[in-house]
């Protein structure tokens, strides 16, 4: 079912609506990217030269603009071509590739953060809880389908992500004091690890992991 600030959106100029909607998002990144952890939809408007009236038609709410202003991709490999078949290389590439997306986008990912966090939330509603570091790690994780199957796969690219994104970022950076560097250093390692540990000693069993 399409929300209100939708149908407002389709329905008649769209062109000039899409860039209303899109100053309005930049608006947002900008805030964030100098400081501003969370702007309101009224902060976005005023930066953006926007009405607030205007700006509550295409969201409604400071979550729906947070979430809006937070970095998509539609990549669905972070792999270069030429990459080959090593799952240890093609894992490795995937992690700081994804590190790196993470370490620029840093104020947009911990402001998404702070709302995944929130009681009132739905998680799958928030671009963080949509899995896609996981798929790309699948991705990297490929040539292992023969050995490991579909299943285990994932389940390495799930633990993977475990150790890899914002929030280990954010207690390597704010507890450990690491460097940016440092980060993907250690996160890389960690993904190796975790990769060499399933092909000498086997995955947990998926009892156990699912109530871990």
């Amino acid at each position: 079912m399409s929300t209100s600030s939708e149908s407002y959106e389709q329905s008649g100029r769209t062109q000039q609506k899409l860039r209303t909607r899109n100053e309005l998002i930049a608006a947002a990144r900008a805030l964030i990217a100098s400081g501003g952890a969370s702007p309101t939809v009224e902060e976005a408007a005023a930066a953006a030269s926007i009405s607030r009236t205007t700006a509550y038609r295409y969201f409604p709410s400071q979550k729906a603009l947070l979430a809006a202003a937070h970095p998509e991709t539609e990549t669905t490999s972070l792999l270069p071509a030429d990459i080959g078949d090593d799952p240890e290389i093609r894992l490795a590439a995937a992690v700081k590739a994804f590190v790196q997306l993470v370490i620029e986008t840093e104020h947009q990912q911990r402001t998404m953060l702070r709302l995944s966090l929130e009681p009132d939330t739905v998680p799958r509603e928030l671009p963080l809880r949509k899995g896609r570091a996981i798929g790309w790690f699948e991705d990297a994780l490929s040539p292992l389908v023969p050995q490991l199957t579909a299943d285990g796969v994932r389940q390495l690219a799930v633990a993977v992500r475990s150790a890899v994104g914002i929030e280990s970022l954010v207690w390597l950076t704010d507890v450990a004091g690491f460097s940016p560097d440092r980060v993907t250093e250690l996160m890389t390692w960690s993904a190796r690890a975790m990769l060499r540990q399933a092909l000498t000693e086997g995955l947990p069993a998926a009892g156990d992991w699912r109530n871990d």
